[in-house]
């Protein structure tokens, strides 16, 4: 018996060490990559690192309101909360693909009222009777991942859970910002409206002028309603800046994820303007290191990779280890007794012969993944060192702007004030002075435009250099910024 035994175990053997033989030279096709990374030495990123950026540097304005709405947002952004929950089901992915290596076990069990064949390998008085037919058997398998599937999809399980954590410090990085940026432009509309408000008094007073030289017939009436058209332009400007507040008031509550009920609390912003940001004044050479999204495209392509990687193994054998124990039974009465326990080990092959090219296509599938992956990266580092280097020459002109605007506007003062005078004197008519009035607007217009776009750029240089994200690597030091 034992002699019997041990030659049907070496045919077995001999059988299933056949199949390997013969899987280990499956014909793959040659599909490769079409698609190269971008090669870091032909961007031009020769200047030093960039200096560390504090998390919240926000808080470089001075403005307690800007804090108390950062943190709120970071707490109930809608759009950060969605970019967590990505994490937690990369996660999730991550420990499933990780459950699919390890051993399974389960219980299976079940009860049958058959009526079993005359002519089958069950003999009469079962064969030809109705009988109730029941197993209770506790099953085992274990994939050995011989080819190394398995182990390709946990690491692009890993590396897609990586890019989630770098999706949501993207997130992170640009919805902080966006409320800067948003918190500018609420500052900026209270401006204009500081602007049109004492462009309403200066039109009032013009009015008052031309009525009373009108009335000494020294103007006509040409000049009266000349003087009340740019008086009701005024007011119109008024109220549209009294809308524009209002807007960046919803679109700051909405960033916070709250409703009506925050905007009264939102008033007027009061940042310091030349609040000291560690900026860089060349592309700094570890950009692509800082980025998040960069980092994102980068483990999307790893992903991609190892995901290939596992459609190439698809082409062999799937071998498994399968085992069980249990109660197999004709008779209800019989099931649970020792004459109907049973038990088997062994392994399992699953190699298909014909699948109508199915593997064929899911592997071109994933080698095209992976070239989509690529390009999408160097897509990524492309558009990053065009908006880095276009923020730092934004910074740059709108600077060298700032006191321009002011010498313009200090001068397009002055001559107000003299046309006025001349006017008021009865030594110049009404349209030097109007032009005049109309240059101090312009000028005080730029003056507050060119500030406000001076710290927004500088705001828009400090995120495209990846701001003050940096590369944790786990999804728990995210987590804790929520």
């Amino acid at each position: 018996m034992k002699s019997c035994l041990s030659r049907n175990t070496l045919k077995i053997l001999a059988a299933f060490t056949a199949a390997l033989l013969l899987t280990a030279c499956v014909d793959t096709p040659p599909t490769e990559p079409q698609v190269k990374e971008i090669a870091p030495e032909s961007l031009g990123l020769s200047g030093p690192p960039m200096a560390s950026v504090p998390d919240e540097w926000w808080k470089g304005f001075n403005d307690p309101q800007i804090d108390r709405l950062a943190v709120a947002m970071l707490r109930g952004n809608p759009t950060l909360a969605a970019a967590l929950a990505r994490i937690r089901a990369a996660q999730a992915e991550v420990s499933s693909e990780q459950a699919a290596d390890r051993p399974q076990a389960a219980l299976d069990g079940s009860e049958q009222r058959i009526l079993f064949s005359k002519d089958y390998i069950i003999p009469p008085p079962y064969g030809g009777s109705w009988r109730w037919y029941g197993q209770l058997t506790a099953n085992f398998t274990w994939n050995l991942d011989f080819w190394g599937k398995q182990a390709a999809l946990i690491a692009k399980a890993r590396d897609t859970a990586q890019a989630a954590v770098y999706d949501a410090a993207a997130a992170r990085l640009a919805l902080s910002g966006a409320l800067a940026q948003t918190y500018i432009n609420l500052m900026l509309a209270y401006q204009n409206g500081d602007i049109a408000d004492a462009t309403v008094a200066e039109r009032e007073t013009i009015l008052k002028l031309t009525q009373g030289r009108y009335e000494s017939g020294l103007e006509n009436a040409a000049a009266v309603e000349q003087a009340k058209t740019l008086l009701a332009q005024a007011k119109i400007d008024r109220m549209r800046f009294a809308a524009q507040r209002e807007l960046d008031v919803h679109a700051i509550a909405a960033l916070v994820g709250e409703g009506a009920a925050a905007y009264p609390t939102i008033v007027r912003p009061t940042p310091a303007l030349d609040a000291a940001l560690s900026l860089p004044r060349t592309l700094p050479a570890d950009l692509l290191a800082r980025r998040p999204d960069i980092l994102a495209a980068r483990a999307r392509v790893a992903a991609a990779a190892k995901g290939r990687e596992a459609a190439h193994a698809a082409f062999y054998p799937d071998i498994n280890l399968t085992a069980l124990i249990g109660f197999q039974a004709i008779g209800l009465s019989n099931l649970i007794s020792g004459d109907a326990f049973t038990t088997g080990i062994g392994p399992a092959l699953h190699l298909p012969i014909f699948d109508a090219g199915k593997i064929r296509a899911g592997y071109a599938g994933a080698t095209a993944g992976l070239d989509v992956a690529v390009a999408d990266y160097n897509g990524a580092v492309v558009n990053a060192i065009r908006q880095t280097a276009d923020a730092m020459t934004q910074v740059a002109s709108l600077e060298a702007r700032r006191g321009e605007a002011r010498d313009a506007l200090d001068s397009a003062t002055r001559a107000f004030d003299l046309a006025q005078d001349r006017y008021r004197l009865g030594l110049a008519n009404q349209l030097p002075m109007l032009s005049a009035e109309a240059g101090v607007l312009q000028a005080r217009q730029q003056a507050a435009g060119i500030a406000a776009d001076a710290t927004a750029q500088r705001v828009t240089l400090l995120l495209a250099a990846g701001g003050a994200f940096h590369d944790t690597g786990r999804q728990a030091d995210i987590a804790k910024q929520d």
